[in-house]
């Protein structure tokens, strides 16, 4: 089978395409063709070696992937659309190749009219989402979210998902066009952060402060991020691996607020699994799209590391939302 793989933790341009054996399914698992892939800026952190798993050699990369079941399982059956994230990570192979085994525990049926595509792109960022504003923060109709980099990955389905609960969301992008693309998505309010002055709006939109905080970019502000919250508000961390910032703790904790910080990939597949139903809900319903950057062959898999990398770690702004390969 094609394969986008390495053989020891590299560069993107380490990433090799080419033919791997075909996987065999072991009890507990199915053998998925797949169809569709995402890119992560966790993929290439695993990829590059910046987080220290142990890896499979030659190494799979990518943890997204929807495609159709083609071995019957205990919960699947050969023609079953599937889709699920976690592959690729703590010793399991990834999902870049034409075949993947996957335990059945991380698979979730694909609703029929939802694309391979669409499903690929909201697994990994869907789940972060859901987990964030609703495992975490306790998000409730009524309450106010405001989250950095609403157009982005992650950001634009926390848009979606508060949207979907009934909750009021403020974002901020960093160009007009991306506020355009946050406002489409749901937000409430969309600012640039670049041209307009956010607390200040902020502030007006919401006097009381904002009850949760969603931070996608790597280096928080945490001083302007407390003074936006309201009283018991809760602030959501899930990036900046390097980051060491000032935090005002004072100011923090006097209102009674909280911090909740949290990777996805530790989530058990019983603790995704609400997720992924009520992702798969929303997006039969129409409530959810996929915010989909580009689409690319497999083939360009190295390429497509280069282009998370240099939005991620160089914030070239070259991607606002998913890069998703076809397999």
């Amino acid at each position: 089978m094609k394969a986008a793989f390495i053989t020891v933790p590299c560069p993107a341009e380490g990433i090799q395409f080419g033919e791997l054996p075909q996987p065999q399914p072991r009890a507990g698992e199915v053998l998925v063709r797949v169809r569709a892939v995402a890119v992560n800026p966790i993929d290439t952190y695993v990829r590059a070696g910046m987080v220290k798993m142990s890896l499979p050699l030659p190494f799979i990369i990518g943890c997204d992937l929807a495609g159709v079941v083609e071995s019957a399982g205990q919960r699947f059956q050969p023609g079953d659309r599937v889709w699920c994230s976690n592959q690729g990570l703590f010793g399991r192979q990834g999902s870049f190749a034409e075949f993947a085994c996957v335990e059945e525990r991380w698979l979730n049926l694909t609703p029929a009219a939802v694309r391979d595509e669409d499903a690929a792109a909201i697994a990994l960022v869907g789940i972060t989402a859901h987990i964030g504003l609703f495992a975490k923060a306790r998000l409730q109709a009524g309450e106010t979210v405001m989250v950095n980099g609403g157009a982005g990955g992650v950001g634009s389905l926390v848009v979606q998902l508060a949207k979907a609960v009934g909750a009021r969301v403020i974002a901020t992008a960093g160009s007009d066009e991306r506020v355009a693309k946050a406002r489409s998505f749901g937000a409430d309010l969309a600012l640039n952060h670049r041209s307009q002055d956010v607390a200040a709006a902020v502030k007006e939109f919401a006097p009381a402060g904002v009850d949760v905080f969603w931070e996608t970019q790597r280096e928080p502000d945490f001083d302007r991020a407390v003074s936006l919250l309201a009283p018991r508000g809760r602030f959501v961390l899930m990036a900046g691996r390097e980051a060491r910032p000032v935090f005002p703790v004072g100011p923090f904790y006097v209102k009674d607020c909280s911090l909740h910080g949290f990777a996805m990939f530790n989530a058990t597949p019983e603790e995704q699994r609400p997720c992924a139903d009520d992702l798969n809900r929303w997006l039969a319903e129409g409530k959810l799209r996929a915010n989909i950057d580009r689409v690319l062959p497999l083939a360009e898999a190295a390429a497509a590391h280069r282009l998370q990398e240099e939005s991620t770690l160089q914030k070239s702004g070259a991607l606002a939302g998913k890069i998703v390969l076809h397999v």
